[in-house]
């Protein structure tokens, strides 16, 4: 089952118009091919930390802005794990400056509707697969934030460990033990969740 999500406000060219330095076209566009190429990954992490879409928004504009002025200084297994690395700080950041506020979730036609429906689903199907994705989307939300953002790495943004390691800033081994422990409660959750629902 996927878990659709939808896509940010943000794309690169917004993202540009703010870093752009008339003097530094060639960084600036390195930057775009290098790092802006990673903003769905950015923002899909940012909103799985924050649990607040505008939140998110923010923190990878954010990010953004901070991965340009210390692009230079760009290290780790690849890039995209120094930008998340950046953009989990940045969340980080926002939650310890009591900025962000959990904000009730509101219904979205394109995260909860037909977002993942094929086109000879019946309404029914439809339903129910948009159902099942709200029941992990929820219970993905409700792990505490040391097991979900390595869930969110790994099962959805498919990062190796090492990259999981470096932007999570833990060894690898404490990556595998998180996840592990994630899975458990992720497991647990739904599992007491279809126990309620059953007769």
């Amino acid at each position: 089952m996927t878990i659709p999500l939808r896509l940010s406000s943000i794309d690169a060219n917004s993202v540009k118009s703010q870093l752009q330095q008339p003097h530094d076209h060639a960084n600036l566009r390195r930057f775009e091919s290098t790092v802006l190429v990673h903003l769905d990954a950015a923002y899909n992490l940012a909103r799985w930390l924050l649990n607040d879409p505008a939140a998110a928004e923010d923190a990878v504009q954010d990010a953004c802005i901070r991965a340009f002025r210390f692009f230079d200084d760009l290290s780790g297994p690849s890039p995209k794990a120094w930008f998340m690395a950046v953009v989990r700080n940045t969340c980080i950041d926002s939650l310890r400056s009591n900025k962000h506020h959990n904000a009730a979730h509101e219904y979205d036609e394109e995260i909860d509707g037909i977002a993942g429906a094929q086109v000879h689903d019946n309404p029914e199907q439809i339903a129910v697969r948009a159902s099942d994705a709200r029941w992990v989307r929820a219970a993905i939300a409700a792990l505490p934030v040391e097991f979900r953002e390595v869930i969110v790495l790994r099962e959805l943004e498919e990062m190796t460990y090492k990259e999981i390691s470096v932007i999570v800033k833990v060894p690898i081994g404490t990556v595998m033990s998180r996840l592990s422990r994630g899975r458990d409660l992720l497991s647990q959750q739904l599992g007491a969740d279809v126990k309620r629902v059953s007769p």
